[in-house]
């Protein structure tokens, strides 16, 4: 990470700062599209199956092709991955923005396939580029960007369009792309970002093989899609619930499960920090906890939905950054890191790209949030076993 213009800047800092930049545009494209759904019906003449299709396209290509993404930072190396990714999602963005309803559905596509890139390479540059201590510190600062990007995204949308247009809302995300790719040029160079290189598998530390790493990968492979499960379905139906359950009008049920959203920046900084004085299996079991409350807290006690939304929302942060953090520091090596990483998020986001629909129906089919509530718990479960038994492993501080 050298330049000139920012000689006198430690290179951690600027790689921390890119990543952050990176990590803004990786979840607000497709969160933008919530506020606004309503108003892109009318125009476009979208039936409600339909709109449901527009926003699990970026989830189902997260799964899809994560094999596919994984070989390509493999392929490339890291730096030009990053670059596809920004330059795949300005593209996107514009393309989404265009008149017509393939347009939309194309850009869509366009955004998930370049959002899948860098799903993969974050963690790869993570491994790579910063040391065993700082790791998890660098990979909560990307999850809390992360989620960020998309409250910032959510907030400002409607409001947006209401005085340009949908078209031009989602069209002002790009400017993260924008300001990203330009911190991106300079921090690395037109040549590293611009031309392939075989960059990312040499790099990082290598480690001895883990004993067991493929039940190890299997089990945060269940972990991370109940996790994907958790919280896709409840970003999904808690608006709904709150505004069914406690009669809540749904700009007061949409600032509700806000809470839910901006909470995960303490779930992603607080677990690096909590490993450098507890065990990940300590960590996982706090995340489950917290995660379990969700569920159980809105069965059993529904007018604490703000404090199980809180718990909920510091265990979606912190959920994914665990089981980041223990693919980085299992894996024997990038080549590994990269096909563990391809593997735990391709069956993932499958699942989670699953878990709104299911949840409508059977809410649908019995008339009740009881039963959909039981779906979420046994996910929330899942995360809980799975990645509490796969994590042991992890040693502190490495």
């Amino acid at each position: 990470m050298n330049s000139r213009l920012m000689a006198r800047i430690p290179n951690g800092w600027i790689l921390l700062a890119c990543i952050g930049l990176l990590a803004l545009n990786l979840r607000g494209p497709f969160v933008a599209v919530a506020p606004v759904v309503d108003i892109m019906q009318v125009d476009l003449g979208f039936s409600p199956v339909m709109l449901g299709v527009l926003t699990s396209i970026p989830v189902l290509c997260f799964s899809l092709s994560a094999p596919l993404a994984s070989l390509a930072a493999r392929k490339f190396g890291a730096e030009f991955a990053v670059t596809l990714t920004i330059l795949g999602v300005l593209a996107g963005v514009i393309l989404r923005s265009a008149c017509g309803p393939l347009l939309v559905v194309l850009g869509t596509v366009l955004i998930g396939l370049a959002i899948t890139i860098g799903n993969i390479a974050v963690p790869l540059i993570i491994r790579r580029d910063f040391s065993p201590l700082r790791q998890g510190t660098a990979m909560g600062i990307y999850t809390a960007a992360l989620n960020i990007g998309s409250f910032l995204t959510s907030m400002v949308t409607a409001p947006l369009a209401e005085v340009a247009g949908w078209r031009a809302a989602l069209a002002s995300v790009g400017i993260l792309a924008v300001v990203a790719i330009a911190f991106w040029m300079i921090a690395v160079g037109p040549r590293s970002a611009l031309v392939p290189s075989d960059a990312v598998v040499p790099g990082g530390q290598e480690h001895a093989a883990v004993k067991g790493s493929g039940w190890i990968t299997a089990g945060l492979t269940a972990g991370f899609a109940g996790q994907a499960c958790s919280y896709y379905a409840v970003t999904a139906w808690l608006p709904s619930y709150l505004n069914d359950e406690l009669g809540m009008s749904a700009s007061e049920a949409g600032a509700g499960s806000s809470i839910f959203q901006i909470l995960a920046i303490v779930g992603g900084l607080g677990v690096p920090f909590a490993a450098k004085y507890f065990s990940t299996t300590t960590a996982a079991v706090t995340l489950g906890l917290l995660w379990t409350a969700v569920p159980a807290g809105l069965l059993l006690a529904p007018e604490l939905w703000w404090l199980w939304s809180t718990c909920g929302g510091i265990a979606q942060g912190g959920g994914i950054t665990l089981i980041f953090i223990a693919i980085i520091r299992l894996a024997r090596d990038q080549a590994s890191a990269g096909r563990m990483s391809a593997t735990v998020q391709g069956v993932g986001y499958c699942f989670g790209a699953v878990a709104p629909p299911l949840v409508g129906w059977v809410h649908d089919v019995s008339g009740s949030w009881t039963p959909a509530l039981l779906v979420i718990l046994a996910s929330v479960l899942t995360f809980f076993i799975c990645t509490t038994l796969s994590v042991r492993l992890v040693p502190k501080g490495r």
